[in-house]
């Protein structure tokens, strides 16, 4: 009898516990959205930005696409999370870019001549960043959808 009131205290804590984390990981999840939102709206931007705050370090790795371009929203949101971890990746990884610039005169007999110039950019990067998480989506003022997401950091980097 004394064993299963000690085994439903028990089981009390835990959940009590248990629900008490949940709500702070949350309630710090939508402070930090709300700030990056404001930060964000203020001054958009796209890319690889690293912010901290008093414990953690976030990278964000922001990112807008035309949904007019994708057959569905599953797509759109496949093809975010590709890039997303591609920006995080040359962030960590670094890559090397090159390029090549051709151009290409045809003179015409009147004497004047046409000009094609093309620009070939490669660009060459090893790695793969995992565990990015979606933070929030949003349509922008260009009817663009702005992808979040983010990845805790260790503070040294």
């Amino acid at each position: 009898m004394v064993l299963k009131k000690i085994g439903v205290v028990v089981s009390l804590l835990v959940m009590l516990a248990t629900n008490a984390f949940a709500q702070s990981y949350n309630e710090e999840n939508t402070a930090m959205t709300n700030f990056i939102l404001r930060m964000y709206r203020n001054a958009p931007f796209e890319g690889v930005k690293v912010f901290t705050d008093y414990n953690h370090a976030y990278l964000l790795s922001i990112l807008s696409l035309d949904p007019n371009k994708y057959p569905n929203s599953s797509a759109m949101a496949r093809v975010a999370e590709v890039k997303a971890m591609s920006q995080a990746s040359r962030y960590f990884n670094g890559s090397d870019v090159t390029s090549d610039l051709i151009v290409h005169s045809v003179e015409k007999p009147e004497g004047k001549a046409d000009t094609e110039i093309i620009e070939i950019i490669k660009e060459h990067s090893i790695g793969y960043v995992r565990s990015l998480e979606l933070l929030t989506s949003f349509e922008n003022h260009e009817k663009r959808v702005v992808f979040i997401y983010y990845k805790e950091i260790d503070n040294a980097k």
